[in-house]
């Protein structure tokens, strides 16, 4: 009996002496990888602020079969293989993590986020399509609605981008009234190119009471019934557009002022376009009254040369919003109508209008700079500046 407690009292410090350092060994070695794996990450990350994506990819494939489980490296290689546009390496490395039945749902996420990127940046929409959907009601839930929306909008499928649309306003995104307008607007040329005319019409009345406030509806409500005869429809909607929005009254006002002359109403017409004039002085609408002048009143669209009254308000326009567009309105009028100072008006306008072009632009990396360079600040490239600056290129 007391030889056995004589070797119990030996052997029990020795176990636990043994138990110590077979504790001490495996922290090494968990210390040790623990060192290896960063560092191999670290490697990489500091080849690729370099600027060597070769080397850094290498690296951080090497540091993935070291460790197959670090899900960093995992993203970090294959963000980098999508950055490069090594877009079928990419979208393998994310599938990769996905098919892990050990990776945490918030990775999971992550990689299905990275993986319908993948897919997007490689064009293949119909798989980025099911990639953002399976983000739907997740963390990235309001990036996966947007992705879809603009995959709709590339693929021209309204009714689909309304409905995201829709949805997207429902969850607090805003409002997506004015953008919903814009895919009515398009149905309907859609619609008028078939030959389904009331169609279109029902289309874009949809569109104006969804956005009152929207000009794209109107403008177009009102190109339809003027190509469908219907002149004062056509009046009114342009009438509420020019109070909407003068300046995209604009892009219509020849149209306009013609369909003014056709139905007789001249006058009106005319204090129209000058209070669209006044409150947005675009040269359309200076065009667009030419039309209303007496000697010029045809229906026919025909050119003329502007009245003595268009004349004024040409060189007023200069003088008061000096461009090239002006220049060139002034430059078509005979001298004789010019003012004393119009000539330095013309030269005050094509200085400012070149003055942006006269500058050298580095070949290598388009540094811009008033002064030629032998050597670019941007770059620094050696004879890199061509001789001439950009307007005589």
């Amino acid at each position: 009996m007391d030889f056995d407690i004589q070797w119990l009292l030996i052997g029990l410090p020795a176990a636990f002496m043994l138990g110590w350092l077979a504790s001490r060994l495996d922290q090494r070695q968990w210390r040790r990888d623990r060192r290896d794996a960063p560092r191999a990450y670290f490697d990489g990350l500091n080849l690729l602020l370099n600027e060597q994506q070769d080397k850094a990819i290498d690296a951080f494939i090497e540091a993935v079969q070291h460790d197959p489980d670090t899900t960093e490296l995992h993203f970090a290689l294959g963000n980098l293989f999508r950055r490069r546009g090594e877009f079928e390496r990419s979208v393998r490395v994310h599938q990769h993590l996905l098919s892990r039945a050990d990776l945490k749902p918030v990775d999971r996420d992550r990689a299905q986020h990275a993986l319908a990127q993948d897919f997007a940046k490689a064009g293949l929409f119909d798989r980025a399509e099911q990639a953002w959907r399976a983000l739907l009601d997740t963390e990235y839930d309001g990036e996966a609605r947007l992705a879809l929306l603009a995959l709709f909008e590339r693929s021209r499928d309204w009714d689909q981008a309304a409905a995201m649309a829709d949805e997207l306003e429902d969850r607090g995104g805003g409002s997506f009234a004015t953008r919903i307008a814009h895919y009515r607007c398009e149905q309907a040329l859609d619609e008028q190119a078939a030959g389904r005319v009331d169609r279109a019409r029902d289309v874009l009345a949809g569109a104006i009471a969804l956005a009152p406030d929207a000009p794209r509806p109107r403008l177009q409500a009102g190109q339809l019934a003027r190509e469908s005869g219907d002149l004062k429809t056509a009046l009114a909607h342009w009438e509420v557009l020019r109070g909407l929005d003068p300046a995209r009254f604009a892009l219509i006002a020849t149209d306009y002022a013609r369909t003014a002359v056709q139905i007789g109403v001249d006058q009106s017409a005319r204090d129209a376009i000058d209070d669209a004039y006044l409150r947005e002085p675009l040269l359309e609408t200076l065009r667009a009254r030419d039309q209303l002048d007496r000697a010029c009143a045809r229906a026919d669209g025909a050119a003329h040369p502007p009245t003595e009254e268009g004349v004024r308000r040409r060189l007023r326009h200069l003088e008061h919003r000096p461009s090239l567009g002006a220049a060139a309105e002034v430059l078509a009028i005979d001298t004789a109508g010019w003012q004393p100072d119009t000539q330095a008006q013309l030269l005050g306008a094509v200085q400012r209008a070149a003055a942006p072009l006269q500058r050298y632009r580095c070949a290598a990396c388009g540094f811009m700079a008033h002064h030629y360079f032998w050597q670019c600040p941007g770059c620094q490239g050696w004879d890199t500046f061509p001789p001439r600056p950009l307007e005589q290129q």
